[in-house]
């Protein structure tokens, strides 16, 4: 048996498969909303996905079967990258819903915020690992320098819910890369102490809008707080097992779950009334079938490289999820954050699939 077929038998094949279940599946969910609309931008949007998860396929076999400590050679230069395309996002990027979040590379729009991300955590675990006999508070700037430059760049787009990712990435990486648990505790009371200063002069109005409707959801029932009483009301009317697959007259349907964000923010609640409870539900055991393969290969894994690469990984995924699924269930403010491998979100699905294949890596070659 060569050394190559030998990796490829020996993936972390139920990782595989729920990634892909997921991946159709949001493919499905993506369509299921869109394929009525007169728009034909959003009539082809699952074409579109298709494509995207078609082509992040070959991308997930080919990181898997690349030993994950090569990062050390291309971590750098891709996190440069994503921060220039930052910066160019910032300059000539396009605008949405007051925020300029997205860049044309050529025919391809994507979102530079979640390239930056992913760099991100192989920066700070190449970091972590090459320099962990140093003192915590140097690797405590060291990493908040890192994790700062493109943290700030997102927060003045200003793309709020990537950045609310970001922080439980860092700060679970640099709890498993065993910073002292005081340091961390300082740093999240003074992150506290700040969020009312924030609140009142950094974020936009409609993101101080979202806070104040998420308190009290009555408070503008017509206005900010429209589309999350829909959600509500979407997923509650498709009870114990949903209304059906292409169900007609549904909250989605006749549009008053916004349609332009139905595909990407709210396509829990698009699941929730088509599928119901037992959907919903069927779906977080699924992503909860995906954490824990992902935990237990950190578990497994042969050094401290592997350790924290699949902790960061494993935190994205866990915070875009909760985030997401929490804003459509009213129990979070919206902040716009998709649902990984089922939001209609190209460049994502193909972030989140590379960041599995470096998590198969760990576990193709624990061996070595």
């Amino acid at each position: 048996m060569t050394p190559l077929l030998k990796k490829l038998l020996g993936m972390h094949w139920l990782l595989f498969v729920v990634m892909l279940a997921l991946a159709v599946f949001g493919v499905i969910a993506i369509y299921s909303c869109t394929y009525l609309r007169d728009n034909a931008a959003y009539a082809s949007m699952w074409r579109k996905q298709s494509v995207w998860v078609a082509a992040s396929i070959p991308v997930f076999i080919a990181t898997s079967l690349t030993p994950y400590r090569w990062i050390r050679w291309g971590a750098l230069p891709l996190y440069g990258i994503s921060v220039v395309f930052l910066v160019m996002t910032l300059a000539m990027g396009v605008s949405k819903d007051g925020a300029r979040c997205w860049l044309h590379l050529g025919p391809i729009l994507f979102q530079p915020a979640q390239l930056a991300v992913v760099s991100g955590i192989l920066i700070i675990a190449l970091f972590l690992t090459q320099y962990a006999r140093i003192s915590p508070p140097l690797q405590l700037v060291a990493c908040g320098l890192i994790a700062g430059a493109p943290g700030l760049l997102i927060l003045m787009q200003p793309d709020l819910g990537e950045c609310l990712v970001w922080i439980p990435v860092v700060f679970a990486m640099l709890f498993i890369g065993r910073i002292p648990l005081r340091y961390l505790v300082v740093i999240v009371l003074l992150v506290a102490s700040a969020l009312p200063v924030a609140y009142h002069f950094k974020l936009k109005p409609y993101q101080q809008a979202r806070i104040v409707t998420f308190i009290d959801p009555e408070i503008d029932a017509r206005g900010a707080a429209w589309a999350v009483n829909q959600c509500l009301i979407a997923i509650g009317s498709g009870g114990w097992s949903g209304k059906g697959f292409l169900a007609k007259n549904s909250q989605v349907e006749l549009g008053y779950v916004p349609s332009t964000t139905v595909p990407n923010d709210y396509i829990f609640s698009a699941i929730g009334e088509q599928w119901g409870f037992l959907g919903g539900a069927t779906l977080v055991g699924a992503f909860g079938l995906l954490l824990g393969s992902c935990l237990h290969i950190a578990t497994r894994a042969a050094d401290r490289l592997g350790l924290l690469l699949c902790t960061g990984v494993l935190t994205l995924l866990f915070a875009h999820t909760f985030q997401n699924i929490g804003m459509n269930l009213g129990l979070l403010p919206v902040t716009g954050v998709p649902l990984p491998l089922i939001s209609y979100s190209g460049s994502f699905v193909f972030m989140i699939v590379f960041g599995l294949g470096l998590v198969n890596s760990v576990w193709v070659h624990r061996k070595d």
